[in-house]
């Protein structure tokens, strides 16, 4: 056997210990499954900021408030995270609103808890996984180098049985065992940069999502106070919410 036939990958996996084989393919597989977050996210979050961005403009426009809780209401389905804050608030505001005799505190008081645990359960939902991601990027390497520890280990235990050791003998051992290594820092590297650019964009759109709780608040309240108790915020709000 050449020393290219020895020392090629697939030869260093097939003749790798039981120990680094079973921690390469502990390896394969915590990367095979960070890919697969790391895409999904991708998608997700790309969703995120078009129909946030989507929804802002059409919130801005002047539309009226009624016409898009009606819309959000409609299409659940395809709704973003902004939508459902502004639906779960504006329903909130209104159902309240027909209590007699609440005062405007306690109005806007219940209007911001409903949106804010909305805003939490959304904010839950983009950062699912990335724990996962983190978990990848912190631990893969010191898998890897232990599966390295461990093949160097057995590299020189069976120099004991050579009578006159040379590179010949320690290479294929040690080049296995490196592998290893190759293999936590492969599922790491990807892991940790997906993390670091989702945790990025997720707390930008926790920052707008935040803003616009605000705003939002700051608009229902000039209107309750310009509004009779019992008037109704919008045109047909009583029929759109049950």
């Amino acid at each position: 056997m050449t020393a290219s036939q020895d020392l090629s990958l697939l030869f260093l996996l097939s003749n790798a210990s039981v120990l680094v084989q079973l921690v390469m393919a502990l390896l394969l597989g915590m990367s095979l499954v960070s890919w697969w977050f790391i895409f999904r996210k991708m998608f997700i979050v790309r969703h995120a900021l078009r129909r946030a961005e989507e929804f802002e403009r059409s919130f801005w426009s002047g539309a009226d408030l009624g016409t898009l809780y009606q819309a959000a209401t409609s299409n659940r389905a395809d709704a973003g995270s902004l939508e459902r804050i502004f639906e779960s608030g504006f329903r909130e505001f209104v159902k309240l609103r027909k209590q007699a005799g609440i005062d405007l505190p306690v109005l806007m008081d219940g209007t911001r808890r409903a949106m804010r645990a909305t805003y939490q359960r959304e904010l839950d939902y983009l950062e699912a996984h990335l724990s996962y991601l983190a978990t990848v990027g912190s631990v893969s390497p010191y898998i890897g180098l232990f599966g390295t520890v461990w093949g160097i280990m057995n590299a020189f235990r069976g120099l004991a049985n050579v009578g006159q050791a040379t590179l010949a003998h320690v290479a294929p051992g040690i080049a296995e065992a490196l592998v290893a290594t190759a293999m936590g820092l492969f599922a790491a590297i990807p892991a940790v940069v997906a993390f670091n650019h989702y945790v990025r964009h997720i707390e930008r759109l926790s920052t707008r999502y935040d803003s616009f709780m605000e705003e939002f608040s700051n608009i229902l309240q000039r209107q309750a106070n310009g509004l009779p108790q019992s008037q109704v915020q919008t045109q047909n709000t009583g029929q759109e919410v049950s």
